[in-house]
């Protein structure tokens, strides 16, 4: 089929081999590639009930078939298995560069099956995979190990040179429930624990290369798509103001509206945000707007501390979400320290969001009296400390390394904990903006703001934050937009240059399947129907898309606002209602 190249490489760690599957028109023209892929393989090869750390667990990277073509927003690649730190369905994406040499092997998929009994990294290309010993770089950073293996490559691969790596760090060898896969120094399929999956695996990396090229329907209609594009988008000012500010630009409107969180959840406001906010970030660092393959944004931020301590040291980021985690939850106030935390955790391999919630958790923790430990609001280097605990599971780090759930357990402090099937939520607060609260109970990987990003919507006013009655109907059409995005692979910051009918073109000129909006929401419905039947034989109850009960019951002190009892009710009962599901959430 146009777009793909119809094979799947089984990856069996145990025997150190690997052989290629045949993957049918009829199978990817019904899921379209990525997410809805990588749930089928999921449901057909993952034991049911099967621990997450253990050999059965599959680990399946992929690309979507817009990967290595011209098409704006497509360099990305995504990682399915079962998460280790929600025991429901995981799904993570990255950008950088990666997407492109994994679709130069050949193949649509890779699916890593059992464990190996020693440290690996494995190199595929065009013929499968080669085991290697990854004795030498275990125990070793994200950015050393990749260095590593690109070294290593262009030493013994001449024809190739150049090829893409994915890696874990010591949080993911020590099997952290937060763990990430991280490619290109700074990119990461960051969330749901995906890394620690890759380490109980006992891989430490996996390198791509090739020469395969991809056949599309029309080849001259991709070209003048992705022309197109650039001639209508590059005076756009969304665009202008991603490659300007980046992320960070959302630190003063969500301020501005009251629900950035702040002091671990219980306030939306930041009284520092000037100097952590995108004003702070570029005037007190060096800042180049750093782009992935294929991206006219350049939203990334290449950022180099000018002055202080922390001078020279260098990263792509912070992002909002890392500025949220550390400079609003644990209060850090300034953003060169959490330019270096951001670092901390990049090298451990390890997501910000959790690992700044967990922090914040554990300031907490010592407030209430619930444990015996030195750490404040505010402490850089003991919330550095913390991380580095995490990642080699020292002391409290044991606890925390399980991940919220098993932590708040622990402690006591259940009541408090914020989280959603046992994922922490983005930077914004779903007391103020109620869509978020309904995205975060029924995402599939937990409170996650990526699946439907419909804090878009409500900050732009395009539906009212506070409507309760009829937001589930918008939020179901926005989510089912996306999770094309997820099957394609799509960068999430095109979502206001991809309209239904610009997907339409893609896809037909790409993979020569004519699907209207009716159609491409079937696909979308049905993937959504595969990932929860995945999740309930997997155990999930409706009471896992529920919201902790502090955004119910806890005012937020600027506002008043929470979001009630009632609400949730209604816009969980609406939202069930457009899936088709039962009362229960049941298919």
């Amino acid at each position: 089929m146009n777009g793909f190249f119809n094979k799947l490489l089984k990856i069996d760690l145990e025997q150190k081999s690997s052989e290629d599957t045949a993957l049918s028109d009829d199978l990817l023209s019904r899921t379209l590639g990525g997410k809805g892929l990588g749930v089928e393989l999921l449901l057909e090869h993952n034991p049911v009930g099967v621990d997450p750390l253990s050999p059965e667990n599959r680990l399946i990277f992929n690309t979507g078939p817009v990967a290595a073509t011209s098409i704006w927003g497509s360099c990305r690649y995504g990682v399915f298995t079962k998460s280790p730190q929600t025991g429901f369905f995981s799904e993570s994406y990255s950008g950088g560069t990666v997407a492109e040499f994994m679709a130069k092997t050949g193949y649509d998929a890779f699916m890593l099956e059992n464990a190996s009994d020693e440290p690996v990294w494995i190199e595929i290309g065009e013929n499968g995979a080669v085991f290697h010993s990854a004795k030498a770089i275990w125990g070793k950073d994200t950015y050393s190990t990749e260095d590593h293996i690109k070294a290593w490559i262009k030493e013994n691969r001449p024809e190739s040179s150049k090829c893409g790596v994915v890696v874990i760090g010591p949080a993911g060898e020590n099997l952290v429930a937060f763990s990430v896969i991280e490619n290109d120094h700074w990119r990461c399929a960051g969330r749901t624990g995906v890394g620690a999956v890759m380490g109980s695996k006992k891989v430490k990396a996996i390198a791509f290369l090739g020469q395969k090229k991809k056949s599309t329907a029309f080849p001259e209609k991709v070209k003048a798509f992705a022309k197109d594009m650039v001639s209508n988008l590059k005076d756009h000012p969304g665009v202008a103001a991603y490659k300007n500010l980046g992320t960070p630009m959302m630190v003063d409107s969500m301020n501005a509206m009251g629900c950035f969180p702040t002091r671990y959840w219980s306030k939306g406001r930041a009284e520092h945000r000037e100097s952590i906010n995108a004003e702070a970030l570029h005037s007190r660092c060096k800042v180049v707007p750093h782009a992935c393959k294929k991206c006219m944004m350049a939203c990334g931020r290449l950022s180099t501390v000018k002055e202080g301590r922390h001078k020279g040291l260098q990263i792509e980021g912070p992002e909002y979400e890392t500025i949220y985690a550390f400079g609003g939850l644990c209060e850090v106030e300034n953003i060169e320290d959490i330019v270096y935390l951001n670092d901390v955790c990049d090298r451990l391999g390890m997501d910000t969001i959790t690992g700044g919630n967990l922090a914040a958790l554990t300031i907490e923790a010592v407030l209430r009296n619930k444990i015996d430990y030195d750490i404040g609001y505010g402490e850089v280097d003991k919330i550095a400390a913390v991380l580095e605990d995490i990642a080699f599971r020292r002391g409290i780090g044991e606890t925390l390394a399980r991940g919220i759930k098993f932590a708040s357990k622990q402690w006591g402090l259940e009541e408090i904990a914020i989280h959603v099937k046992g994922m922490e939520p983005a930077g914004y607060d779903p007391r103020v903006l109620k869509g978020m609260g309904l995205s975060y109970a029924t995402s599939p990987r937990g409170a996650c703001h990526l699946r439907t990003t419909f804090y878009k919507p409500e900050v732009t006013k395009m539906i009212d934050p506070d409507q309760i009655e009829g937001k589930a109907k918008m939020l179901v059409e926005w989510e089912d937009r996306l999770i094309i995005f997820d099957t394609l692979i799509l960068c999430r910051f095109y979502r206001d240059f991809y309209p239904w009918e610009q997907l339409a073109s893609m896809i037909e000129s790409v993979t020569g399947l004519e699907l209207d909006k009716e159609k491409m929401r079937e696909i979308a419905s049905g993937v959504s129907d595969a990932t929860r039947k995945f999740n309930l034989r997997e155990g999930l109850s409706q009471e896992d898309d529920r919201l902790p009960k502090r955004f119910l019951f806890e005012a937020l002190p600027e506002s008043g606002k929470t979001i009630s009892e009632k609400q949730m009710e209604t816009l969980l009962s609406e939202y069930y209602s457009e899936r088709g599901w039962d009362s229960e959430g049941k298919i």
